[in-house]
């Protein structure tokens, strides 16, 4: 791959931090002391890193302008690729580690990626020799979407690093010559224009219908963003969504929603905020991959649109609130509704994203006021130079005039949440973090 254009949702995810708003996304993985482990040396540990991302071919890749389409851009092999340059290590204290490595990350997701370069880097956090480590993942949101990401960043750990580098090396062959046009094709791609076109009108028509001339919504979530960054941490136990499923319907996804949107509550009621009705909108991403699409393939996004119910006190109300919310989403469709921005954006021609996506990103205000995405990872248990990963939270990019996201992700038998916030505007975000907890708790107890 030394050559290839962005795609539509990458240009305006590129475009969208032109004017310094940092569109990154990224995961803080915490592995086991490494003197527990094969190698029982950090350096050891960096030197992996170093060694597994020079090998990602996406990771070798840097944004270029190009003359045709006028205001597109390509992916480019960068010749002076060096991975030092992104590869990094950061000694801490080593106090209270966890804590320590959770600050340090926010920090780094304040800082913007070089244009220059491949938009991506790793930390390595250590602190006492052979202890505990962590590594921060840090993406442009052009590079990698939720499912994109997962497959790049996966590609360090021991389980599918060395399968994978086996893999390539069966299976390379020199590519195939174009064949002959098949009118056939061409019928069918004109056919799919025409439905996107269509599609897009339709699409379109939905975010006017859906955006609040008024937004109001909890005071701290529609700060004016400082810049800062603030991540906090919560792990909740599968067993217990599930069980609460169980008891009280829906799915999965639909109880974690609520767990959210009750953290909220207590969180404005310490902060003695009014609760605002409607509720603060959810935007909720949805992967428009289809089964078997190569997992390098370009941003494939859509969301729903869901008000989080917070004013209602009744935590069991809120999930059915929540639960016939999200069944009237999935039988509308990602494709479908003012959620569906992403798929208005595939059909955009890029001097429109060049020009229009730091305003779209301005807009996003009045569609939504916080994000909260579910981040799939491998099923199988995961280690790192024979460190077993013990716990990940993901991080989302705080769309222009938001305050918080939330990013979920299930490993081994817990639910990771990383809640990404404005530093400024949310300064006691381990509070909503508790709230976390104490909602699943609560919310089993009256579903018993």
């Amino acid at each position: 791959m030394n050559s290839e254009l962005l795609a539509p949702l990458d240009l305006a995810f590129w475009h969208l931090e032109s004017d310094g708003h940092p569109m990154h996304l990224g995961a803080l993985a915490f592995f086991a002391p490494a003197d527990r482990c094969r190698g029982g040396h950090h350096d050891d540990v960096l030197e992996l890193l170093t060694t597994r991302t020079a090998a990602i071919r996406r990771l070798r890749m840097r944004v270029r302008d190009v003359l045709l389409p006028v205001g597109g851009a390509a992916w480019r092999a960068d010749k002076e690729f060096d991975v030092r340059r992104h590869v990094h290590r950061l000694r801490l204290p080593g106090g209270d580690f966890a804590a320590e490595a959770a600050a340090v990350a926010g920090e780094l997701m304040e800082r913007p990626l070089p244009r220059g370069l491949p938009p991506w880097e790793m930390h390595l956090l250590t602190g006492r020799p052979g202890g505990e480590f962590a590594v921060l993942v840090k993406l442009h949101h052009a590079l990698a979407d939720g499912m994109r990401a997962v497959d790049i960043g996966a590609g360090v750990f021991d389980e599918i690093a060395a399968p994978r580098a086996a893999r390539l090396r069966r299976t390379r062959t020199a590519p195939e010559g174009p064949g002959a046009p098949d009118p056939r094709r061409l019928i069918g791609f004109a056919r799919d224009r025409i439905d996107d076109l269509g599609r897009a009108v339709g699409v379109g028509a939905s975010i006017v219908r859906a955006s609040r001339l008024d937004p109001r919504g909890l005071p701290a979530l529609t700060a004016g963003p400082s810049g800062t960054r603030r991540l906090g941490t919560a792990r909740l136990e599968l067993e217990e969504v599930r069980r609460v499923r169980h008891l009280a319907g829906g799915t999965v996804n639909d109880v974690l929603l609520t767990v959210v949107a009750g953290a909220l509550r207590r969180w404005a009621a310490e902060r003695g905020e009014p609760l605002p009705a409607p509720g603060p909108r959810a935007l909720v991403p949805v992967s428009r991959r289809r089964p078997g699409s190569p997992p390098g393939s370009a941003n494939r996004l859509s969301a729903y649109l869901l008000e989080l119910p917070v004013t209602e006190p009744d935590p069991r109300a809120r999930l059915d609130a929540v639960r016939t919310a999200m069944d009237r989403n999935r039988a509308a469709g990602p494709l479908r509704g003012a959620g569906a921005l992403a798929v208005l954006a595939d059909q955009l021609p890029p001097l429109a994203h060049r020009f229009g996506a730091p305003l779209a990103g301005g807009a996003a205000r009045l569609l939504f006021d916080v994000l909260v995405t579910s981040v799939p990872l491998p099923r199988s248990a995961l280690s790192l130079g024979g460190c077993p990963l013990s716990a990940i939270y993901p991080m989302a990019p705080l769309a222009r005039g938001q305050s918080l996201a939330v990013a979920l992700t299930i490993y081994g038998r817990r639910v990771h949440v990383g809640l990404v916030a404005d530093g400024k505007a949310v300064p006691d975000l381990d509070r909503l973090a508790q709230g976390l907890g104490d909602e699943v708790a609560e919310l089993l107890r009256l579903t018993r």
